[in-house]
Formats: structure tokens, sequence, C-alpha cells
């Protein structure tokens, strides 16, 4: 079934960029484990999720389907109007490219969880740990 355009703009319009439920999973984690941090720091390229900026480092939450992950979510395609997905996805993901590597140029360290990674917590709490210790 098609959506008239209305609808869809209405769908579209609801899709949230910050405070996202995997977003706010991960933050209570990092929370939990003692760490506080800055959201969203209009100042570093991309807008990390998190910044450390004690530690030097920041973390992106990153939706599978949205940013290009190669797991199932993320490499489904819509059938309708493909091409323009195609192409909106691809540029995230070198947008999400060229801003990592402008941290890294700064001298942040990075790191991306994905919305799939939240099936296995403990193994992302872990994951974490490493990277902020």
């Amino acid at each position: 079934m098609k959506e008239d355009p209305r609808t869809r703009s209405r769908i579209m319009r609801a899709v949230k960029g910050k405070d996202t439920t995997p977003e706010l999973i991960v933050r209570r984690m990092v929370h939990a484990m003692g760490y506080r941090y800055r959201l969203h720091r209009k100042d570093l390229p991309g807008k990390p999720d998190m910044a450390f900026s004690k530690l030097h480092k920041v973390i992106f939450v990153h939706g599978c389907f949205w940013h290009g992950h190669d797991c199932a979510r993320g490499a489904r395609m819509p059938k309708a109007n493909a091409e323009y997905w195609f192409n909106k996805i691809t540029r995230n993901s070198l947008r999400d490219a060229t801003h990592i590597e402008a941290l890294k140029i700064q001298g942040w360290r990075i790191a991306v969880i994905w919305e799939c990674e939240l099936n296995k917590l403990e193994r992302v709490r872990r994951r974490l740990a490493e990277f902020l210790n």
C-alpha cells in the first residue's frame, strides 16, 4: 500500500535526529558506569551524541538503516523511490566518514555504536568500558 504524500511527510517528520531510543539506552548505560558527558556538541564535527571532553573521546550512536550499516536492517533498501534512498544513505555514510576523519585529526578518539548491537547489551557495556578507560 502506498501512502499519499501528506501521510509520508508526516511519518518522516516524526523521525528523530537526537534523543532516539538507541541513544537513550547508551546514555543510561554510560551514566550508570559513572561517566559524565556533554550531548551533541555543536563545536565538534558531526555533533557527536556524547562527548567526554577530559578523555578527548566521543561516541556516536547510529541507526543501522539511516547510516548504511552492513547488518540485515541496514542492508534493506525501500522498494519505493529506491534511487533516492540509495543516494541519501550513501551521502550519510560519506558525511559520517568525513566527520570521523576530522575528529581524528583534532585528536579525538571515536566509538560508533550501531543500533543492532544493542541486542547484546552486556557486550556493548564491555566495549564502552574498554573504550572509556
